[in-house]
């Protein structure tokens, strides 16, 4: 059995929206794309691309599908060499002809979820309303955030109103860059538990 990995690029007040640019994903009136490369270094970006290296299969909702398929096919560098190769998943109610070559659709989370029965890594990046979806489906085992000293005030947020109660656990050390961002993978770890502090 494989696993469903989410990557997401996150702030510390939990913005997801348009890391990679200020046309990425404008929604909202949303000011700050573009925000992640000032704050990202080499170290964090070998670390990204080691990443990318471990995918069997490339797994997104609708709009990341639209942001990547308009870019990375016409990418040849390493990451883009294996997104390219790499099988791809679109979970979306309404495409149905996908332009990039190897790309098929879903129709829901429990059809991703069976993708683990097929591939040893599936992996998303970006895509917070599906891993929103996956994570109440309870078919994502591990949460791969890529944490980055910035707020911003404003934006798309992966824990917003509506996320469920659950617990994780860190499942690899935390990893610093220079620059400060901060590497966090957790696994699911049940539901929340609740005790008194002592004299409370």
């Amino acid at each position: 059995m494989g696993i469903i990995v989410a990557n997401l690029f996150i702030t510390l007040d939990g913005v997801y929206q348009a890391p990679g640019g200020s046309k990425e994903d404008t929604e909202g009136s949303f000011a700050f794309g573009g925000w992640q490369m000032p704050v990202s270094d080499d170290e964090a970006d070998a670390a990204i691309g080691a990443e990318v290296g471990r995918i069997d299969a490339l797994l997104l909702g609708r709009k990341t599908y639209d942001i990547f398929a308009a870019y990375w096919p016409h990418q040849s560098d390493d990451i883009g060499g294996t997104l390219n190769r790499a099988p791809k998943f679109v979970v979306s109610s309404t495409l149905t002809a996908p332009s990039w070559a190897g790309t098929t659709v879903l129709p829901d989370a429990a059809a991703a979820g069976r993708l683990r029965q097929e591939y040893d890594q599936v992996h998303m990046f970006g895509s917070g309303v599906l891993i929103r979806s996956l994570l109440a489906a309870d078919v994502i085992d591990r949460l791969h955030l890529w944490l980055y000293p910035i707020t911003l005030g404003q934006g798309k947020r992966l824990f917003d109103a509506g996320t469920i109660p659950a617990s994780f656990r860190l499942t690899e050390p935390a990893r610093t860059f220079p620059k400060g961002a901060v590497s966090l993978v957790y696994e699911r770890a049940g539901g929340v538990e609740t005790q008194d502090m002592p004299g409370a």
